[in-house]
């Protein structure tokens, strides 16, 4: 060895001693580190790196140690062999360290996807705890939200006061509110669901087709007059609205809601108003017939009864002026009735108790309903206040009513007499009740015109009804009635409180 080559020498066999142990413990630090987080692939890197580096290195020191030794020792010729292998060998361990990069940096990346996909796993997995944990909560606030909606629905539904119906598309009853089962005369709500069509509630069947044809054309019917009958048969009219609900695809119908309203008493004020108006021209035309026949009646009525006096009693002469006086009185007195129906005659109108009339008018009538077996029930209401009234024209109109009712009963029946104040309205109610033979249906728009009656021949001119309707009427107030053949009739007198009777009460 000679000694220029000493540093040579010393820095391969020191530097080759040096990096070996330097790589070793590169390896045993990755391996610690790698032991404490197993999951960790920088640390898997940089262990699989320390042992490349370390295999470098060791195949690197041991080329440089047998080179200076067998140069040292004159092996020049083993060394020529060696080299190529040394030069493969560390050329081999440092693409090995480079693939373990290249392979490690695609494993980085694979890694932090696999990172970002943990942690959407794991805020996914925590929201599922929460949503785990308050599912209950959220379930239990959903149903309460739901339940105080349908109880708010279904209190509209129970408290319309018309009917609201749900209907399949065939007319079966889905479901309807208690107003709907009231004026459909039904008791049970189970009675209807499922077990009635609501087509056999219409009085006519023509109108339910006319009806579900326009729902299938346009989908919905706007305020419809329909004729419709409860259970027991009773016909009345209603006012009905109905909107389909179609199947998205298809459009067919799935159910039909309907909205109905009853609306006989309306038509009862409709008719009454136009029976108001009709009677306001017959009295009109009546109030001049009068006039015309009353004089020319007066005249004969005045020369027969001068004739009758320069005849002697007992001739034929004499008879048949009788008979011609009869009749022209018959005659004055319809044209008097006639004359009170269109108010032309004079009316005397003070404060009064229509209580007191009435009962006048029961005393003359008392003893001959007593004798027929026929009762009245008498109620008065003590709050009537005095009215001002013509007390002689109503005590007529009190007698005509009660002597209609008692020829209405027959032989056998009852009648019920009742007043009763309404203080609301300021009016005073007088109801002549009977349980007779009851008025039809097309007779009720006709009992109060002059001469129209259902009575035989000779019982009755027809005047009576229409003589107490004009004083009424006189009086600012109203008759109506109501009838079901068979069950009765009800005449219902309806007067207004006058001031001018409360002031001088006071």
């Amino acid at each position: 060895m000679y000694l220029p080559l000493l540093p040579v020498w010393i820095t391969d066999l020191l530097g080759s001693a040096l990096m070996i142990g330097f790589s070793f413990l590169s390896v045993r630090l990755a391996r610690r580190l790698r032991a404490e987080d197993q999951n960790n692939v920088v640390w898997t890197y940089l262990l699989w790196l320390c042992y490349g580096l370390a295999a470098f290195a060791v195949s690197r020191s041991v080329g440089h140690i047998a080179k200076r030794f067998l140069l040292s020792t004159h092996y020049e010729q083993a060394w020529s062999f060696l080299q190529p292998y040394s030069g493969s060998i560390n050329t081999l361990m440092f693409a090995v360290v480079a693939s373990i990069t290249l392979f490690f940096e695609r494993i980085w990346g694979i890694y932090r996807q696999i990172l970002g996909d943990k942690q959407a796993l794991q805020e996914a997995h925590e929201k599922l705890l929460f949503l785990n944990r308050n599912l209950e909560n959220l379930v239990a606030e959903r149903t309460r939200e739901l339940s105080i909606s349908e109880q708010k629905y279904r209190r509209i539904f129970e408290a319309s006061q018309d009917m609201i119906l749900v209907a399949d598309r065939e007319g079966w009853i889905l479901d309807v509110n208690n107003a709907g089962r009231r004026l459909l005369g039904m008791a049970d709500h189970q009675e209807c669901i499922g077990r009635e069509q609501f087509q056999e509630f219409f009085e006519d069947p023509r109108q339910w087709q006319e009806l579900y044809r326009d729902i299938q054309a346009e989908g919905f019917v706007v305020n419809k007059e329909i004729d419709l009958k409860r259970r027991g048969g009773q016909q009345f009219q209603a006012l009905l609205s109905g909107k389909a609900e179609t199947h998205g695809a298809t459009g067919a119908v799935e159910a039909i809601y309907f909205l109905v309203k009853d609306i006989s008493q309306r038509k009862a004020m409709e008719r009454q108003l136009l029976l108001a108006d009709k009677m306001a021209s017959i009295g009109q035309l009546a109030a001049g017939v009068a006039h015309e026949i009353n004089n020319p009646m007066g005249m004969i009525l005045g020369y027969t009864q001068l004739l009758i006096r320069g005849e002697e009693k007992g001739s034929q002469r004499h008879t048949d002026l009788r008979t011609i006086e009869k009749h022209a009185r018959a005659c004055k007195t319809i044209v008097g009735d006639l004359l009170s129906f269109s108010r032309s005659t004079e009316t005397r109108k003070e404060p009064g108790h229509v209580n007191g009339a009435i009962e006048e008018v029961l005393k003359v009538l008392q003893h001959h309903f007593e004798l027929d077996g026929i009762g009245i029930e008498i109620s008065f209401d003590e709050r009537v206040p005095p009215l001002v009234l013509d007390r002689e024209k109503i005590k007529q109109v009190f007698m005509n009513l009660l002597m209609n009712a008692r020829q209405a009963i027959g032989k056998k029946g009852a009648i019920a007499l009742s007043t009763h104040y309404d203080a609301q309205q300021h009016q005073v109610q007088i109801r002549v009740s009977d349980n007779g033979c009851g008025i039809e249906p097309q007779f009720l728009t006709r009992i109060f015109d002059p001469f129209f009656t259902t009575k035989a021949t000779g019982e009755g001119t027809g005047l009576g009804l229409s003589v107490s309707y004009g004083i009424i009427k006189d009086h600012g107030g109203d008759i109506v009635v109501s009838s079901d053949p068979g069950a009765g009739s009800t005449f219902t007198v309806i007067l207004p409180e006058t001031p001018a009777a409360v002031q001088d009460q006071s």
